[in-house]
């Protein structure tokens, strides 16, 4: 199947333990027919569950990138990321700066890129994926 003629789907989710704490990244990448092609988690010391969300959103486009994918649905559980985003809401805080730029230097590479809220109900592969990575620090 030829990447990049399709549009593939990536759930990220962030978390920290005390907010913050320790903290983890998960993220699950899909084919156009909902099957997982790609998934990965990180375990990213103290942080807060702002820095995660955006930090498990950052090592999903890495790794479309990666594989060489053009046209992706980003899922998120975190509203105020989607919000930033989106531009319906500033980034204020300075340690969320970086990942937003980070962010939106790494979409310029996809020709076609949304980011979109679900429910934590529909983001729970990429929510074990994060708890896991956190799990490990314990």
């Amino acid at each position: 199947m030829d990447l990049s003629k399709c549009t593939y789907s990536l759930f990220s989710d962030g978390g920290s333990r005390g907010n913050p704490g320790n903290a983890g990244a998960g993220f699950v990448l899909l084919d156009a027919s909902g099957n997982e092609i790609s998934a990965g988690k990180k375990y990213l010391g103290r942080a807060t569950n702002n820095i995660a969300e955006y930090t498990a959103l950052i090592l999903g486009l890495q790794k479309a990138q990666e594989m060489g994918i053009f046209s992706l649905n980003c899922f998120l559980d975190s509203e105020l990321i989607v919000r930033q985003l989106s531009g319906q809401y500033r980034v204020k805080h300075p340690d969320l700066k970086p990942l937003f730029l980070e962010v939106q230097k790494r979409a310029y590479f996809f020709k076609s890129i949304s980011f979109l809220h679900v429910p934590r109900a529909q983001n729970k592969r990429a929510d074990q994926l994060a708890n896991e990575a956190m799990d490990e620090a314990e």
